[in-house]
């Protein structure tokens, strides 16, 4: 696989990585083995880059993939970044302090069986955290006590990734981008690229609206985010099918599918469209079974997509998906 630099953590990782949010929770669950068989399919494929959360499954994610890494024998240049803040009740900005975030690092370390994390990022923090230096601070002192190589952020909107360069040591942001919210690309990407700041997309398939196989009579488990957070009633709204309504996102991904090229899926395309832009240093697309991770890693075969397929892709967008989308995020 091809290998991108992650900003200025230095490391050089596979340009299609595994974010292993499926593999824990709020998707329609997975059995332990599947789930360790998916992230072996992931390193078997050239992955280096997996991304998880304390969060995931609390915690679930994290001890599966100390579990595959250890009977590897912690194979060189994987790359594991997690997320810390989400388990702060009530979740609000003034939780992001040194106490919360080192215990929290705490215990992903344990979960991980590592001595030090490799990329730790706020996960999804309130807009007023990137407005203060509290969260930074400790981030800073906990790198100095060994705890972390690197320390990013994961935000929600462009807003929030802005507010985060302002912050120099900040490594990488992670950030929704696909074809249903193309937003990041106008004049963040070029700005996180000056800064040699790493970007990490993350739901590049809108919640399984980018790959091809939805259909109106799709159900979705009562434990997947894609039945109960429809409207945001359990976290931002943006993160299950990047905010578009289901009805929508269905219509534009039908127009879309005329654009793959024979042999391939929709979620190929989605994915080998991210990749065409150079500020990207990384895609994680979720799977919840190994042929779907390797259909993933296999996106970044396709060669370069054509213009006229660029500008289709952004036509689309401007008829179905813009006005859902564009200055929300």
């Amino acid at each position: 696989m091809r290998e991108r630099r992650l900003g200025k953590t230095g490391y050089d990782i596979g340009e299609v990585g595994f974010g292993t949010w499926a593999l824990g929770g709020d998707w329609e669950a997975v059995p332990e083995e599947r789930a360790l068989d998916s992230l072996r399919a992931a390193l078997d494929a050239g992955v280096t880059f997996l991304d998880t959360a304390d969060v995931y499954g609390d915690g679930r994610s994290e001890r599966l993939i100390r579990q595959v890494l250890e009977e590897r024998g912690r194979p060189d240049g994987v790359v594991v970044a997690t997320k810390a803040g989400r388990r702060l009740d009530p979740h609000v900005a003034d939780g992001y302090d040194y106490p919360h975030l080192a215990a929290f690092a705490r215990r992903s370390l344990e979960n991980l069986g590592v001595d030090s994390l490799d990329l730790l990022q706020l996960h999804c923090p309130p807009t007023d955290v990137y407005r203060s230096d509290t969260a930074f601070e400790a981030l800073e002192r906990m790198r100095a006590e060994g705890m972390l190589r690197h320390y990013g952020v994961s935000v929600e909107t462009v807003e929030e990734a802005e507010l985060a360069l302002e912050h120099e040591a900040v490594a990488t942001v992670q950030i929704i981008y696909n074809m249903f919210r193309l937003k990041p690309a106008e004049t963040f990407f070029g700005r996180a690229r000056e800064r040699d700041v790493g970007i990490i997309v993350r739901v590049p398939l809108a919640s399984g609206l980018l790959s091809g196989s939805m259909t109106r009579e799709r159900v979705f488990a009562p434990d997947d985010h894609r039945a109960y957070n429809r409207h945001g009633e359990a976290f931002d709204v943006g993160e299950t099918f990047s905010g578009v309504d289901f009805e929508s996102g269905l219509a534009a991904a039908e127009e879309l599918k005329a654009l793959v090229p024979d042999g391939h899926s929709l979620a190929q395309l989605a994915l080998r469209w991210i990749l065409m832009h150079p500020a990207v240093s990384v895609v994680i697309p979720g799977a919840r079974r190994p042929d779907q991770v390797r259909a993933n890693v296999a996106a970044a075969e396709l060669p370069a997509l054509p213009p006229r397929t660029m500008q289709r892709v952004r036509q689309i967008y401007d008829a179905h998906i813009r006005a859902l989308v564009h200055q929300r995020w």
